[in-house]
């Protein structure tokens, strides 16, 4: 059984029990974090090897919540490793050691609708009728490319529905728009928005856009350029696990973050790297037995898992496509395998947005007689989930006239307690 308590950003209870929300500083560690609080580091050595790599994760300005007693001992923390998942660090019964878990995150997702009358432009007017930066400033990314905002006159409306996600009733990560309508004397437009938030005038089907460049022109000749920069990890691909934030492992029967794409082989196929760089890391990593890992342009760096054999070391410089290890099944596995997976600034992201089987080609014809700006026009396919149902909310919504939700200034929700014990009197 869970009690609830109502929050509004720092938590306070009768009983002399507070519950704060921060934002996780630059450069503590969580052993930092242990030292700070007095709890002996003792308590990691209950902790899995594999589950201590998802320390690291932790990054800068997260939002995390601490439960405090009235002389300031730390009850219950939650640190959030990724948008699924948190660390669970709490005191035990006998008070005086503390246990380590990963659990999933619990949030609300809830759906919103923002009708905007233009004043100005998207960004300020949206900011001043919802009462969100974060809402306006999804807003002037979907309409980017899309609507020259600078021709909307004084009385053009957009409108649109985004969802948002929330802890403890306080807003939780970026709004998601979902589809858009812009009304004017000449533009009547829906526009689509896909999960990273750039909007596209139809789905389903390809889409032209335009590169503009400065380009000698002296002649006419055909030109093909690549739309892929990253390879696949292996010439034969068979896919046995995606990319997730919350998976069940398969081993430890929990939920953990699969960070990355598991590719189903036989021992001793070859590992081709993904695309040009330098071997940051070659060896033994725990749960994930031999590893390579490989540092790229860019800010990308790939990690391939379980190998049977490495050909690598640190500090060599390898070509794409080039032999860096082989198929094996070391370390924490059910079997031969390749876990790949792809880091972008230091975070994971799902490889499979990145690798391409083979490079995607466009053909276009180019004449070079002098320096000048050149448009060349590529095409991709872009698919959205649920644009029509979407639409159809919006039309819905603005038939009825619905107002726009405004956001307050100010945030109440609800405190999850597990110790039934010390707190069954504060429902």
């Amino acid at each position: 059984m869970r009690y609830l308590l109502s929050v509004i950003l720092v938590f306070s209870f009768s009983f002399g029990m507070k519950a704060q929300m921060k934002e996780w500083p630059a450069d503590l560690t969580f052993s930092d974090y242990l030292d700070t609080h007095a709890v002996s580091k003792e308590m990691l050595d209950s902790v899995s090897k594999k589950d201590q790599e998802y320390l690291s994760d932790i990054q800068h300005r997260y939002p995390y919540y601490e439960l405090l007693d009235d002389n300031g001992t730390l009850m219950q923390a939650l640190i959030p490793i990724s948008r699924e998942m948190q660390i669970h660090l709490f005191i035990k019964k006998d008070k005086q050691h503390y246990a380590f878990d990963i659990i999933p995150i619990a949030y609300k997702t809830d759906e919103y609708f923002a009708k905007v009358v233009i004043h100005s432009n998207p960004y300020i007017d949206a900011k001043k009728a919802i009462g969100r930066d974060s809402v306006a400033k999804k807003a002037s990314q979907a309409l980017k490319g899309i609507i020259d905002t600078k021709k909307l006159h004084k009385g053009d409306e957009i409108s649109f529905i985004y969802t948002q996600r929330s802890r403890l009733g306080i807003p939780y990560s970026m709004p998601e728009i979902k589809v858009m309508k812009v009304k004017s004397r000449k533009i009547d437009q829906f526009i689509y928005v896909d999960e990273d938030g750039h909007g596209y005038k139809e789905t389903d089907k390809q889409i032209a856009y335009t590169v503009t460049g400065k380009k000698k022109v002296t002649y006419t000749r055909r030109v093909q350029t690549k739309g892929s920069t990253f390879g696949m990890p292996l010439r034969h691909i068979r896919i046995t696990s995606s990319f997730s934030y919350r998976r069940w492992h398969p081993i430890l029967h929990r939920y953990r973050p699969h960070h990355g794409t598991d590719f189903g082989a036989r021992r001793g196929t070859p590992l081709l790297a993904v695309n040009d760089g330098v071997i940051s890391y070659a060896g033994w990593k725990g749960g994930y037995g031999r590893v390579v890992q490989i540092r790229h342009p860019g800010g990308y760096e790939s990690f391939y898992a379980h190998q049977s054999r490495m050909r690598v070391k640190r500090g060599q410089k390898v070509k794409k496509g080039q032999i860096i290890g082989y198929v094996g099944s070391s370390g924490r596995s059910t079997g031969p395998h390749l876990h790949f997976g792809l880091k972008k600034n230091g975070r994971w992201v799902d490889p499979m947005k990145y690798l391409r089987k083979k490079s995607i080609k466009t053909s276009i014809m180019k004449k070079f007689t002098k320096y000048k700006n050149v448009e060349e026009i590529r095409y991709k396919k872009v698919a959205i989930k649920g644009t029509k149902e979407n639409r159809k909310k919006l039309e819905t919504y603005l038939l009825d006239n619905t107002p726009s939700y405004i956001w307050p200034k100010r945030y109440t929700g609800e405190v999850h307690i597990g110790d039934k014990e010390r707190f069954k009197d504060a429902q």
